[in-house]
């Protein structure tokens, strides 16, 4: 994984966009309905989109400044905070979503060379600041999906997808409860990916976005081939 933040600050920017449009559109009714998430509704995945940027502002200029500035208050604040914004007219979630955006843009761009280098505390642990313009970006892309507007894993750029496989399947490795797998990325000359012991494990074909997809659960493999013939593993749940 790359840490050097002007590989994604574009790619957010276009995410971002992209996003902005689809919530454009949602009306009423839109918003209120589910998500692909489970007890969520589509106000709720917006909701999080903005308290997640504002999350990575508070790490960035943590990394700026030097000061201890938490992503959340807390974990409890981080989901009161969804929950509270979930319901709110459409209008409302489209202007906190935009000003959130427009903040977290300009919390990059104030960041200096020796901030990036600068070690912030995330929800999944410690991170190079680097890298959190891909925690952006793979918000931002995941979750698009999640509203369940039609935006899907083929959908991704054609350079995220690998980005997010790479990390998944890293994850995956460390995890004791990950059944071991050989994954064959079919776009592209791309080495195979393998999961615990690779004799006699089972290999998972396709794109990038559909192995990725499948392995955060945000497809039951369509479009994946598995040698030999047989039924797909089921991956661990993704966190």
């Amino acid at each position: 994984m790359t840490t050097d933040p002007l590989m994604f600050t574009g790619e957010v920017a276009d995410s971002a966009a992209r996003l902005l449009d689809t919530a454009t559109v949602l009306d009423t009714a839109a918003v209120a309905a589910p998500s692909l998430l489970p007890g969520w509704t589509r106000g709720h995945v917006l909701t999080h989109l903005a308290r997640n940027a504002d999350g990575f502002v508070n790490l960035l200029t943590a990394a700026r400044t030097g000061q201890d500035i938490p992503m959340y208050a807390s974990a409890a604040a981080r989901d009161a905070d969804i929950a509270a914004g979930a319901g709110r007219p459409p209008a409302e979630l489209l202007a906190d979503l935009r000003r959130s955006t427009d903040r977290f843009a300009e919390a990059v761009a104030a960041m200096t060379a020796s901030a990036w280098s600068a070690t912030v505390q995330t929800r999944r642990g410690p991170w190079p600041a680097a890298l959190v313009l891909w925690g952006r970006w793979r918000e931002l892309e995941v979750h698009h999906v999640d509203l369940a507007t039609g935006y899907r894993p083929g959908d991704w750029p054609a350079a995220f997808a690998p980005h997010l496989l790479h990390e998944v399947a890293g994850g995956l490795a460390e995890r004791p409860d990950a059944p071991a797998l050989v994954l064959r990325p079919t776009d592209g000359n791309r080495p195979e990916l393998v999961l615990g012991d690779a004799q006699d494990a089972p290999q998972v074909a396709g794109s990038c976005a559909a192995l990725a997809a499948w392995l955060i659960g945000r497809s039951s493999g369509d479009g994946l081939t598995v040698t030999p013939d047989g039924a797909l593993p089921t991956p661990p749940e993704w966190i």
